[in-house]
């Protein structure tokens, strides 16, 4: 929830408050003095303790309730205990302090009833009535603030293991990547040793075949340091740090895949806001794969990254001007893993593609994830 929209329902609950309190005084159900402007008064000030609720839930509850007290000592005509107090009991154990608002209420049961049998009123009314309505009224407030509480607490943990799993895929990513590199090289390095070897053999014997052999070699040479420089590229920012995912490094990004032969332009669009770290690493994963799959299978000239700001999305459209294919296309690891991501934060990956018309790859995550 937003801050605007905390504040409206914080005013909300404080003008239902201050509503209901103000029409129980104007019942004027008795009490040594008539209501007066100051009664009134006491209901504003109750709705707008509502106000900070969040903040300070303790002081709200010990302002309530001392105000409660005053109220009742100058005479003024009864509004019952557990309804102007409900509020800032519910506020209390939602923030937490359910144990709190517990022991305030007893106290404030005890204290209300042993003062109101001494001033005469009947017991049977007072202990066999009202006490069990004021009673469940006060635990129904305690208890839905407890369960809101632990409904936060829920959210807040499966958003924690959501991102530790977010952490964990991009770590295997990763992973991926290094072992791509490694196969890549590795490969290249054998085709170097064999062709070297034959260069060397043929070298006096037939300067035709060892002429072939080493531009052989050079062309396997000069396809390792590309797809080294690609992938290294792609892994590290200019610092030669391998940087943490986020849209931060995303000009960093594109000046390493630039470098590597692909020319790329980014836009943004909206209002940038701070993401959550799930989200922000997963969007530039996305373009990060999204630009490698660019690099190495869609033989483009340059591509195009759009990034979109909206009040519940972030959309990202990666587009190349590369060959394109019918759909579907054979995906590898990088796109499924890219939707897998996608998916655990609530989003969604979609890929357009033609022949002659390029690869296109939508990407849409919730601002918060799921």
């Amino acid at each position: 929830m937003s801050e605007r929209k905390r504040v409206l329902a914080d005013a909300a609950l404080g003008v239902a408050t201050s509503t209901v309190v103000a029409v129980a005084i104007a019942m004027d159900l008795g009490g040594a003095r008539a209501p007066d402007p100051v009664a009134y008064l006491f209901a504003l000030c109750l709705g707008a303790l509502m106000l900070v609720r969040r903040r300070f839930p303790v002081l709200a509850l010990a302002a309530t309730t001392a105000g409660l007290l005053a109220y009742y000592a100058a005479g003024y005509p009864p509004v019952g205990l557990a309804l102007p107090v409900a509020a800032a009991l519910f506020s209390a154990a939602e923030a937490g302090k359910a144990r709190v608002a517990a022991v305030v209420a007893a106290a404030l049961v005890l204290v209300s009833t042993v003062f109101r049998l001494r001033q005469g009123e009947n017991p049977d009314y007072l202990l066999g009535f009202e006490l069990a309505s004021t009673v469940g009224l006060m635990l129904s407030a305690i208890a839905l603030g407890a369960l809101r509480a632990e409904q936060r607490r829920t959210a807040r943990q499966a958003a924690a293991e959501r991102e530790w799993e977010a952490r964990r895929r991009v770590e295997e990513e990763r992973l991926r990547i290094a072992r791509d590199l490694h196969d890549a090289v590795g490969h290249t390095l054998a085709v170097v040793s064999v062709q070297a070897s034959v260069a060397a053999e043929a070298l006096d014997d037939d300067p035709d075949a060892a002429r072939s052999a080493l531009t052989t070699l050079r062309l396997a040479a000069d396809e390792a340091a590309h797809d080294l420089r690609t992938t290294l590229g792609l892994l590290t920012d200019d610092s030669g740090r391998a940087p943490v995912g986020s849209l931060r490094h995303l000009d960093a990004l594109v000046t390493a895949t630039v470098r590597s032969g692909l020319a790329v332009t980014v836009s943004t669009e909206g209002e940038p806001v701070a993401l959550p770290a799930a989200v922000d690493t997963t969007a530039y994963r996305i373009v990060q794969e999204a630009l490698t799959n660019c690099l190495r299978h869609a033989r483009a000239s340059k591509a195009e990254v759009r990034v979109r700001y909206e009040p519940d999305r972030l959309r990202i459209q990666v587009r190349d001007d590369g060959a394109g294919a019918e759909l579907p296309v054979r995906t590898g690891r990088g796109l499924d893993g890219m939707r897998d991501r996608a998916e655990l934060l609530g989003g969604s990956v979609a890929l357009d593609s033609r022949p002659g018309a390029g690869f296109r790859i939508d990407a849409s995550l919730p601002v918060e994830p799921r």
